[in-house]
């Protein structure tokens, strides 16, 4: 992509391409209303900001991890109070423990899960050379 200089607002496909997710993955999460564009061009083209790049950075790295679109939302929502300083900060940074913690148990499970395929995947290929 050519770089963008920060601050400068970016069509949807610049943020496909910067974030690597589908023109339609981008439009599903504004649907739901997880990132919404800054602005739109006078031609009507969606146009967003760093901030909403940031967010979606965010959802994609809470996907594999199998967040719902609600849990995204509350987690977006705390990162943007704690940034603002808004609300009890103390309450606050107690939820993002708990998110922390149930990213950390999901971690832990699909790294059990990778266990468990690359065995697979390894008996597969002892079979293969011990068939040659």
């Amino acid at each position: 992509m050519t770089g963008t200089p920060r601050g400068e607002l970016m069509q949807i496909g610049q943020v496909a391409e910067r974030t690597g997710l589908s023109l339609r993955t981008i439009r599903f999460y504004e649907e739901n209303g997880l990132v919404i564009p800054t602005a739109r061009s006078e031609g009507g083209f969606r146009l967003y900001s760093e901030n909403e790049v940031a967010r979606l950075e965010v959802i994609k790295r809470m996907k594999p991890l199998g967040f719902s679109l609600e849990e995204m939302q509350e987690l977006l929502t705390l990162l943007a109070d704690l940034n603002a300083a808004t609300g009890d900060r103390e309450q606050l940074v107690d939820r993002l423990r708990m998110f922390h913690e149930a990213a950390t148990a999901r971690v832990t499970a699909l790294k059990k899960e990778l266990a468990v395929a690359e065995g697979f995947a390894t008996t597969l290929a002892e079979r293969l050379d011990a068939s040659r």
